[in-house]
């Protein structure tokens, strides 16, 4: 019996998560309340301030669930056959997918984290565990012999983070958004950046941060 109940507290969870960034998505972050939140997931409000008091608590569940999505993504790579192929789906489920929705949603988040000190910290995590996990895939390729001698790949895996977050805002914002494209263009990059064929150099204590220089062939 405490097992269902259990089940049935994350599932109720669940939902609510799915309709706040419904929610959120549609009207923007601060323009949602808490009743509109209630009323998209078919609840009382009563009923979701037992699982949530707040709507900065339910960014903080948002930013939990996407965490352990991202290491389950990150442990399927891993142990793929095919890295970079299993890499390319990766890509493909976020920019081209998945619904257009949870794009627009993380701008109204990662526009908040720029002015609340809590929600900045929980995007530092997500993005602390998708670099972790982009550097733990690219050290396996290297490995395996993918990658050329002398590629730092800790500026690889950033190059490759910084470069899907820019995709994923022009997702959210615009309509002709062309995903394909948008997935080529990572793997372009990635293979490229691997081969040696682009050096980054890269200094923290410079004003800008790095110079990258693309080799063609």
């Amino acid at each position: 019996m405490r097992k269902h109940n259990e089940t049935l507290h994350v599932d109720r969870r669940h939902q609510i998560l799915d309709a706040a960034q419904i929610c959120f998505a549609r009207s923007g972050f601060h323009q949602t309340t808490m009743q509109d939140v209630a009323a998209e997931a078919g609840m009382s409000p009563a009923n979701i301030y037992r699982y949530f008091t707040s709507k900065d608590a339910m960014i903080a569940g948002m930013t939990e669930r996407d965490r352990a999505r991202i290491l389950q993504d990150f442990a399927g790579i891993h142990d793929a056959p095919d890295m970079l192929s299993a890499l390319e789906g990766l890509a493909r489920k976020h920019l081209i997918d998945e619904p257009c929705g949870g794009a627009v949603m993380a701008l109204e988040i990662w526009s908040e984290a720029a002015r609340n000190p809590d929600v900045g910290a929980m995007i530092r995590g997500i993005e602390c565990a998708v670099h972790e996990g982009l550097c733990d895939v690219l050290l396996k390729l290297k490995q395996q012999g993918g990658v050329a001698a002398g590629v730092d790949l800790d500026t690889v895996a950033r190059l490759i983070g910084t470069l899907v977050d820019g995709l994923f805002k022009r997702r959210a914002l615009e309509p002709d958004f062309d995903g394909e494209w948008a997935v080529q263009t990572v793997l372009a990059t990635t293979r490229a950046a691997l081969a040696g064929q682009i050096t980054i150099n890269f200094t923290k204590a410079t004003a800008r941060d790095g110079v990258v220089r693309a080799v063609h062939a």
